[in-house]
């Protein structure tokens, strides 16, 4: 009643050598450097240079290339950038700390203590 099938179906699982497979440390690496990275791109439009320089030493260290850099100043303001920032530094430690990188966990909370202070020295806006 049934034809029976004659083609391999496309549910069945894929032979795992067509494709390239990365440990769970090689992913947090990459994760833990984009991370920093943007993390660097917000600190160098704050123009922070010093904080910058020691986390472009960190995401060489973890790429095995050095960071692209811009100079370029955008629109934002420094609270944004402040609070982006802190957001970067909170994700970068939470991938150092699964990954049990103490320095790069070190730096970002560094970081997040830096862009704490610089938020909380400002004065609020519309309240």
């Amino acid at each position: 009643m049934y034809e029976p099938i004659r083609t391999k179906s496309v549910h069945s699982p894929a032979d795992d050598a067509e494709y390239p497979h990365r440990s769970r440390e090689e992913e947090l690496d990459i994760q833990l450097a984009g991370h920093l990275a943007a993390l660097l791109a917000v600190t160098d439009e704050l123009g922070l240079d010093e904080a910058a320089e020691a986390i472009a030493v960190q995401v060489a260290r973890l790429r095995g290339a050095p960071p692209a850099r811009h100079t370029a100043r955008g629109g934002a303001g420094a609270e944004a950038l402040h609070r982006r920032a802190l957001a970067l530094a909170g994700r970068a430690l939470v991938v150092a700390a699964s990954r049990a990188d103490t320095a790069v966990a070190i730096l970002s909370a560094q970081r997040m203590d830096a862009h704490t202070a610089a938020l909380e020295s400002r004065p609020l806006v519309g309240v």
